[in-house]
């Protein structure tokens, strides 16, 4: 099988690839896999440099927007699998339209040239922000898309296209949803990443309002895990929401992180809450877990410890982020 991964330099692409290499998902022994990333601020290649090397890996720097550049990558490819977005909230409410650009137009112009490749299957990468925000209970895969920040109504906007490309021309295309990830080789702008770094290095960290919004935590190699279930054997046209199963406020999340690096609540600044900010996001699993055998493997416990521990012994990846990004 070939694999195009676009999106794979950045955060979960990257650990998708990294994964994929190391022969980690059994439905994908010995797959070669083709990287698309435009290297805009939170690709970096160093977060692929583990697979460098590797005969099946090959990187392409390019735009998921460039037809042209499609058209001549995807012939030959097996499966497309499709994290190439912009991601992030605080940035979509300064300034919308890269986000319209590259997460609609960019995921309409990918979806074109893989149907003019012939390509097999596709899995478009996508988040539970769609859903808006939940009071009580979880979302499952056919709760009504009510997005609340212009992120998540540009990722809500590439769902629907991918749906009506099922729809319309017969593409073998599923959709995931995930909750918010967490893991190595993660931007320094996103907040586990960025009061890890700024505690370590003796600095406050900012948190909105009286932290009190509640997240589902998802370790990055569970959500790849079930990202490479459904490649294998989603169904097309269906939705797979992936989640974590553990929800913590902002102040909760704060007073572990705090723990972990041992600092105290002097550390914390409380600032202005964010425009449009989701109270509660949680997502309901039992569909892929029903139909794929998925559940999350890694504690959370673990997981953050082990995330803070390779903050602390990988200063040279991330502190060039912090600085070009003035984070």
């Amino acid at each position: 099988m070939k694999i195009l991964v676009t999106g794979g330099a950045g955060f979960i692409g990257s650990n998708f690839v990294r994964r994929t290499i190391d022969d980690a998902y059994p439905n994908l022994d010995g797959a070669e896999v083709v990287v698309l990333d435009a290297l805009t601020y939170s690709g970096n290649l160093e977060n692929l440099s583990p697979v460098a090397d590797s005969s099946r890996y090959s990187f392409v720097h390019g735009d998921i927007r460039d037809s042209e550049l499609l058209d001549r990558i995807l012939p030959g490819i097996d499966a497309v699998v499709h994290f190439a977005a912009e991601s992030h909230v605080d940035r979509s409410v300064r300034d919308a339209s890269i986000f319209v650009e590259t997460n609609v137009l960019g995921t309409q112009r990918l979806l074109d040239a893989s149907l003019r490749a012939g390509v097999e299957r596709f899995v478009h990468v996508s988040t539970d922000e769609v859903y808006g925000s939940i009071a009580e209970g979880s979302w499952d895969e056919d709760h009504a898309l009510e997005p609340n920040s212009p992120y998540s109504a540009s990722k809500a906007g590439s769902d629907l296209l991918v749906r009506s490309y099922v729809k319309t021309h017969g593409l073998n295309a599923s959709i995931t949803r995930c909750s918010n990830n967490y893991g190595p080789y993660h931007f320094p702008e996103k907040v586990i990443p960025l009061f890890v770094t700024n505690l370590i290095n003796d600095k406050h960290v900012p948190l909105y309002g009286e932290g009190n919004n509640i997240r589902d935590w998802l370790h990055v190699d569970d959500h790849c895990r079930g990202i490479a279930l459904v490649l294998d054997g989603g169904r097309p046209g269906e939705v797979y929401n992936i989640g974590g199963g553990t929800e913590l406020t902002n102040k909760e999340l704060t007073r572990l992180l705090l723990e972990a690096t041992g600092r105290d609540w002097s550390y914390v600044d409380h600032v202005e809450d964010r425009k449009g900010h989701d109270l509660r996001y949680s997502v309901d699993i039992a569909k892929i877990s029903a139909e794929l055998g998925y559940a999350p493997q890694v504690p959370f416990e673990q997981g953050l410890a082990d995330v803070v521990q390779w903050y602390r012994d990988n200063r040279a990846w991330w502190e060039p982020l912090k600085h070009r990004a003035a984070l």
